[in-house]
């Protein structure tokens, strides 16, 4: 019997990677019947998926996996993160900019709770964001009704155990009191369903109000509510460790040459300006002031990288990116060589 892998990835894991679903929810939709490789419908997970099957999801083919992507949602209460509600709630996923791809949220965050939302079209991202190996804090901006004092905190940070779930130390911060209420700030790692409204509980505290403000290096800002703004790919692969996609060859740059056609650029005589006189031989080299180097004016790129007036907000200024011509200064006009002396 051989030891040897079989080729490929499950199936699951590759409709996760091109932003099918979850492998939960890709499993599911398997043993539904909705998933078929090369023209036979599969009803369990246990294949491997090389780059030559062909798969079709509900009468649609599977292309190859996308980039990896991530958007950051602010999003607003009243929403639920899933993709069907069985109330008929709205969803995220519902109000979401019409030019978004498919996509899956990392975590959930509860129909009253609001903020910081990340979202994703790779199956492998999302699963890997929501481990508690990774380490992230999360952390969230906690309205609570009345007061609370620090020794109860201090149970929370030390850890604690609500109806048989444990719960990791959190580090919990008083901020203010403000009337009737109190803010917190808590930060915990794990993200348990419910998990700081259920030991807020505990404590003998009710929280009215909860926004997540951040995840991992991924923060809230200013991101209005309902609005989503993708993270950069470089941002993104340097946070998670991706490798960089394979760079595009650089386009080679044609020389700058010139071609004079016979008798152009000449005016006056056997030597007039613009051209060589018929008794002399013209250099084979550019004149002194001749050509524009093949490089940029002073106004384009330095050697290391823009100039100081770099781009702006918008876009290059314009003392950034020069025009793809040459500058004004331009070519100045050669000089007209000596005339020869003329024999009788």
């Amino acid at each position: 019997m051989s030891n040897t892998p079989p080729e490929g990835d499950r199936i699951a894991k590759v409709l996760s990677r091109a932003g099918i679903a979850s492998r939960r929810d890709a499993e599911r939709m398997i043993s539904e019947g909705r998933v078929s490789v090369n023209g036979k419908t599969i009803t369990s997970p246990a294949l491997n998926i090389t780059d030559r099957d062909r798969i079709v999801v509900d009468g649609k083919p599977v292309g190859q996996p996308e980039v990896a992507r991530l958007w950051l949602y602010h999003k607003p209460a009243g929403l639920v993160t899933s993709a069907k509600d069985e109330k008929d709630r709205a969803t995220v996923f519902d109000n979401l900019p019409e030019d978004m791809p498919r996509v899956m949220s990392v975590g959930r965050l509860d129909i009253n709770s609001e903020g910081l939302l990340l979202l994703t079209n790779d199956g492998g991202i999302k699963r890997r964001l929501e481990l508690p190996s990774t380490g992230w804090l999360r952390r969230y901006r906690v309205r609570i009704n009345g007061s609370v004092s620090e020794a109860r905190l201090d149970e929370l940070r030390k850890g604690i155990t609500v109806d048989g779930i444990d719960y990791q130390p959190m580090l919990v911060t008083f901020d203010r009191q403000q009337g009737a209420n109190a803010w917190l700030t808590i930060s915990i790692r794990e993200g348990k369903n419910r998990e700081i409204r259920r030991a807020m509980e505990a404590v003998n505290t009710t929280v009215n109000r909860l926004i997540r403000v951040s995840y991992g290096p991924f923060q809230l800002g200013k991101l209005e509510a309902g609005a989503v703004e993708e993270v950069k790919g470089r941002v993104l692969r340097e946070q998670l460790g991706l490798e960089s996609p394979e760079p595009q060859k650089p386009r080679a740059r044609k020389p700058l040459t010139r071609v004079m056609k016979p008798g152009a650029g000449a005016t006056r005589g056997e030597g007039g300006q613009g051209g060589p006189a018929k008794g002399s031989a013209a250099r084979s080299g550019p004149a002194k002031s001749g050509d524009v180097k093949s490089g940029p004016s002073k106004a384009g790129f330095s050697k290391a990288g823009p100039s100081k007036a770099g781009p702006s907000k918008s876009g290059p200024s314009k003392a950034g990116i020069s025009k793809s011509g040459p500058s004004k200064s331009g070519p100045s006009k050669s000089a007209p060589p000596k005339r020869g002396t003329r024999r009788d």
